[in-house]
């Protein structure tokens, strides 16, 4: 067990938080930002699929105006290619750095021996275990033909929350539970930009760059991870600021059963944003 100096620990906790939330902010912003431009000029190509017209969008912020189009094929010998991704990686690590200063230091946030008596060290292996268990479970089910239903992949993904989360909440104290879930689906999102998302925009341009047509199926499936993204936000960020509501929350006796619902009702509140 490692003891820091409480006002160490403090300033620390801060500093971790303060990157936490801004990071995930822009995170957050960004992916909802090209979820709304996405839906936007898909409408716009079937408006002008019969005039000929470039499918734009228009918009005003900041005493500007903006247009925004979309290319198959983008100019890559002129253009400076704008990349978005270390709002995920900045947002994971300080997350992750708070996971380990908050309930794996010491550990007292983490077990509680009314739920379960562990130790430690059990405690905090269970923990990063079913952190990434989850995350290759959730990738194992993508790359399966499951993968290419939504609805039903959204079904079964629920089902195995609700036992997640159970789980969680009959091995940790209730406010660790509810922050590894989580950790778990900020693990999943960040997984998708760095290990999926990238990397096909990558063989993308790689395949312009050597006079090739891209395989969309590259697009098809960065656009769906990052969708599923957006559907994960709304839960994480309710299970952010969950920790100042116990009475409501993690500390009722049922409260795997109220994570469960308030994911979904995250869910539904997700495809609402979407459609803005």
């Amino acid at each position: 067990m490692i003891i820091l100096d409480p006002t160490l620990s403090e300033w620390l906790n801060l500093l971790f938080r303060w990157i936490h939330v801004f990071a995930g902010i822009m995170w957050v912003g960004t992916t909802y930002y090209f979820t709304w431009l996405d839906a936007r000029l898909t409408e716009e190509e079937k408006a002008a699929a019969n005039t000929g017209n470039a499918a734009e969008v228009w918009m005003v912020h900041s005493g500007g105006f903006y247009v925004v189009g979309r290319r198959k094929t983008p100019d890559l010998a002129s253009r400076t290619l704008h990349w978005f991704r270390w709002e995920a990686g900045i947002t994971w690590l300080s997350g992750f750095a708070l996971l380990v200063l908050v309930y794996y230091l010491g550990g007292g946030a983490l077990v509680d021996p009314d739920v379960r008596n562990l130790s430690v060290g059990a405690a905090v292996a269970l923990g990063i275990g079913i952190i990434v268990a989850c995350g290759f479970v959730y990738d194992v089910m993508m790359a399966s033909p499951l993968g290419r239903h939504e609805k039903l992949f959204a079904a079964i993904a629920y089902v195995l929350i609700v036992v997640v989360a159970y789980l969680l909440t009959n091995l940790f104290s209730g406010r660790a539970a509810y922050i590894h879930l989580g950790a778990i689906f900020g693990t999943i999102m960040a997984a998708n930009v760095w290990m999926h998302i990238l990397p096909s925009q990558k063989k993308m341009i790689a395949a312009l760059k050597e006079g090739r047509k891209p395989d969309e199926r590259f697009a098809g499936r960065a656009k769906l991870r990052s969708k599923q993204n957006t559907f994960m936000a709304v839960p994480v960020v309710f299970i952010m600021i969950s920790n100042h509501f116990p009475g409501v929350t993690y500390g009722e006796r049922y409260n795997w059963i109220i994570l469960s619902v308030l994911v979904l009702v995250g869910w539904i509140a997700a495809k609402f944003i979407r459609r803005a």
